[in-house]
């Protein structure tokens, strides 16, 4: 399997925050067809809009100022925390709703590498945006010394950490977008790509490591070979087609319908996103956190999305989407899609930098 390793998804620290946000305003108001351009009321966005305007933001306030951003489902609009009051009105007129907050994304990245000193499997930690905190949750498998030790280490980080608990063990789900067969698994196909001029596909690294070569049906002709991938560390393979296989840029809905791709996109905490995977079929749910580090069994995975999409196993490697943009593939998690879970996601815009592809 080749290896590549991904840069981690931090925005890098810009000197004049203030200015680079004013030049965002227009953006803003395209998407928001806002009438008065002195208006620096939040703009109500769509969930795709609100990521889009996050990433543009991201780049323009530095993590000294930064406190992170999240997508309000309620009031359709993009909060984006700072911490000097000097950037609140940047970020207003940038069309976002600015909140200041007491702790940076420096210091709460400072927060995350002490979490992962302490770390077992069964532990993710990652930003909440909404609580201004880092958020550490671990699963029902850590118990003993193991529980102990990291409920201590939460308590003297003070109100820059949270402990969380839920049932069920975080693992890769692998078992069994369409189905997609190795010799020894079934996964499933995430989304069709294209890499200098050939057609491929991505699913989940998890997938790769248990197989080469890959076929649509179990026993089946062969259709792909992996080409590229990791896992741990992060969770993406990539496989070219070999054979005259049809590759559109479209997810299964398993309703007889399909939804088109036309590219990739950041997630945003609060946004509605959809997962279909060939065990458990479409379901919906929100994203609760971005660039989640988990810590499976097999050893921890940087950068994932977290949210309330139940999965299942076999569902590893399946596409997560909003609309028409590529969001995740499906990496892990806890629980299943009868009594709900939480479940982890590698960022397709992360996945398709690694291997150099693009949508369609």
């Amino acid at each position: 399997m080749t290896h590549r390793r991904i840069p981690r998804r931090r925005a890098a620290a810009c000197a004049a925050a203030a200015a680079v946000l004013a030049g965002t305003l227009a953006v803003a108001q395209a998407n928001a067809a806002q009438g008065d351009e002195t208006d620096a009321s939040p703009a109500t966005l769509s969930s795709a809009e609100a990521g889009h305007l996050a990433t543009t933001l991201a780049a323009g306030l530095s993590p000294q100022v930064a406190g992170g951003t999240y997508y309000d489902g309620d009031s359709r609009t993009l909060v984006v925390g700072v911490t000097e009051e000097s950037a609140l009105a940047a970020v207003e007129e940038a069309g976002a709703q600015a909140r200041l907050v007491d702790h940076s994304l420096a210091e709460l990245d400072r927060v995350r590498t002490e979490i992962a000193e302490v770390a077992v499997p069964g532990t993710a930690w990652a930003v909440d945006p909404v609580a201004n905190r880092v958020r550490v949750t671990v699963d029902g498998t850590v118990h003993g010394e193991d529980l102990a030790t990291i409920r201590r280490a939460v308590e003297e980080l003070g109100d820059t950490a949270a402990l969380d608990t839920v049932q069920g063990r975080f693992r890769p789900y692998l078992a069994g977008g369409d189905a997609i067969y190795t010799s020894n698994a079934r996964c499933s196909l995430g989304f069709n790509v294209t890499v200098d001029g050939r057609p491929g596909f991505l699913t989940a690294g998890h997938c790769g490591e248990v197989g080469s070569t890959w076929s649509d049906s179990a026993g089946g002709e062969e259709i792909g070979t992996l080409t590229q991938g990791e896992f741990p560390g992060h969770d993406y393979a990539l496989v070219e087609y070999g054979s005259d296989t049809e590759h559109p840029s479209e997810v299964d809905l398993y309703d007889g319908t399909t939804q088109e791709i036309t590219g990739a996109a950041e997630a945003t905490v609060g946004q509605t996103v959809v997962r279909s995977g060939s065990t458990s079929g479409v379901h919906d749910g929100e994203v609760t956190a971005v660039d989640v580090s988990v810590e499976y069994p097999q050893g921890v995975v940087e950068g994932t999305i977290e949210t309330t999409v139940c999965s299942e196993p076999g569902d590893s490697g399946g596409a997560l989407f909003s609309g028409s943009s590529a969001i995740g593939l499906t990496s892990g998690g806890s629980g299943d899609c009868t009594s709900g879970g939480t479940t982890f996601f590698f960022p397709v815009t992360d996945a398709l930098a690694a291997v150099g592809a693009t949508i369609p």
